[in-house]
């Protein structure tokens, strides 16, 4: 099975094109909504993570995810520390999951494919670019933050021109209708690639 990795700096809108895959029928893995479950059900998982940033970081519910990306996000040590802990987890998690799924690819999209070392694990990948300032806007009324916090959490990703060099496939996402096409013509190309 070939494996597609997905991804592309926040506000890029790779969830949007990860849903474009979804609805022609391909199987996709949301790194981050498999990191979010593991986070809440694997105890080995919680006390790593209370261990590096301590008690605060659950509370009864689950994981305090805006104490956690108040943490990581301003240092760099912390965010790779809990990168250190997630990432192994969603791979192993992701080798089970790719073992239920018959498609001829699969897509696994993931916001730090390139940090965290899991572009090594797919056959090709494809990045989802926008400019800076659309990015910025878009993260800003999606999550309700401020200019400059959008653009602290795009500091600590890689730069877009270090991704594009290391991917296979670059769909620049300003305009819907020419991101389906794209996707639509992508996705007969890698249903077509050699196992």
């Amino acid at each position: 099975m070939i494996v597609i990795g997905l991804t592309g700096g926040i506000g890029s809108g790779k969830s949007t094109v990860a849903r474009m895959f979804s609805k022609l029928g391909v199987p996709v893995y949301i790194a981050d909504i498999e990191a979010a479950k593991l986070m809440r059900t694997d105890p080995a998982i919680k006390s790593a993570i209370v261990a590096l940033l301590g008690e605060s970081a659950y509370t009864e519910n689950g994981p305090d995810n805006a104490y956690i990306a108040s943490k990581v996000f301003t240092d760099k040590e912390l965010l790779d520390g809990l990168n250190g802990i997630i990432h192994p987890a969603v791979g192993v998690h992701f080798k089970q999951w790719c073992t239920q799924q018959h498609t001829h690819y699969v897509v696994k999209e993931a916001a730090v494919l390139f940090e965290s070392g899991g572009d090594r694990e797919c056959d090709a990948v494809i990045l989802v670019t926008a400019p800076e300032e659309t990015r910025v806007k878009r993260v800003m009324q999606r999550d309700g933050v401020s200019r400059e916090k959008v653009l602290q959490r795009i500091d600590n990703q890689w730069s877009e021109a270090r991704k594009e060099v290391l991917s296979d496939y670059v769909i620049v996402n300003t305009d819907l209708e020419q991101t389906e096409r794209e996707v639509g013509v992508l996705h007969k190309v890698l249903s077509n690639l050699k196992v």
